[in-house]
């Protein structure tokens, strides 16, 4: 486990981000195909999967560091700020990319007075393949986004060397929710946990596999937004209810910890799970509404014209 992909001098490029940006890619491929099927303006919606990515990257970013202020406040002043838009240092938060891109296509679908529905539906695969890459990014970082100590059979024991390329895990935590120095000695010269953990990043490779898979089906649909809430209720469900109910973040509401190599390594609830209830209710208000809709055919041909100059046809 080797969170470098490619190194030259000096200057790195992460496993994160290589596998991150395939998921990215590989949707925007499915998602372009799937508009030019559907008949919708696939050169705008490709100007949409360009800004997308963007104002994503600045969402996640953004609600990281505000989620996660205390890794930042005993920066000094202007270096913190070089800290917060230093993405290669690590650290973003999923829902903020989403709430970036969703932003950009409430400005597209606006501005060109076009279905939101129908080209959110088609960026489903590709959050789901990034989701995927994010988490196998994760892994090969080592020890990142490492789960809660648990005496359970799955319990999983990262070795030593992946421990060194993300320290942080043997240092005492005034947060009992997240201090795992108790299960720490030193191994060989180098201060490594010991106790397994749940596999928290394999956790959600699986969550993306799965979102990934039920995509297919729920595009099948002639219902425009019944992917895009399928996923938000579906995300939010398998992310709340299984990986982060086992992921060592801090909890928001300490309703319920049970960690040791005794126990099973579960904690209530944390700023993702209290996040979730209200998108899960959401969810299924959306989705009840939408399956009384009728079925939306494809668009008649129209021109709208591109943000990159000229017109653009669909049919």
């Amino acid at each position: 486990m080797n969170p470098v992909f490619l190194q030259i001098g000096t200057f790195t490029i992460a496993w994160y981000g290589v596998l991150i940006t395939l998921g990215i890619v590989i949707g925007a491929w499915l998602g372009t195909r799937m508009a030019r099927q559907r008949g919708l303006n696939v050169n705008l919606f490709s100007d949409m999967i360009l800004w997308m990515i963007i104002w994503g990257l600045v969402g996640a970013r953004l609600v990281f560091v505000l989620t996660s202020w205390g890794q930042f406040a005993d920066t000094p002043f202007p270096r913190v700020l070089l800290d917060i838009i230093n993405l290669r240092s690590g650290g973003i938060s999923i829902h903020g990319g989403l709430i970036g891109g969703i932003l950009v296509l409430l400005y597209y679908t606006r501005r060109y007075k076009l279905n939101f529905y129908q080209y959110a539906d088609l960026c489903v695969p590709g959050v789901a393949l990034a989701i995927i890459g994010g988490r196998i990014g994760n892994i090969m970082n080592g020890t990142d986004t490492v789960g809660r100590v648990t005496g359970w059979p799955i319990g999983f024991r990262w070795p030593d060397s992946a421990q060194a390329f993300h320290g942080g895990m043997c240092v005492p935590n005034s947060n009992p929710d997240m201090d795992l120095s108790q299960y720490c000695q030193e191994i060989g010269g180098q201060l490594v946990m010991t106790a397994p953990v749940h596999f928290a990043q394999l956790y959600g490779v699986i969550i993306g596999v799965i979102l990934s898979v039920a995509s297919y089906f729920w595009l099948r649909s002639h219902k425009p937004g019944w992917a895009f809430w399928q996923f938000w209720l579906w995300y939010s469900i398998l992310r709340a209810g299984w990986e982060e109910t086992f992921r060592l973040n801090p909890l928001t509401f300490n309703s319920y910890l049970s960690q040791g190599l005794d126990k099973s390594g579960i904690g209530l609830f944390t700023d993702t799970q209290v996040i979730s209830i209200p998108l899960i209710i959401a969810s299924i208000i959306m989705l009840i509404r939408i399956r009384k809709q009728p079925d939306t055919p494809l668009p008649v041909e129209t021109r709208v014209e591109s943000p990159t100059g000229g017109q653009t046809q669909t049919r």
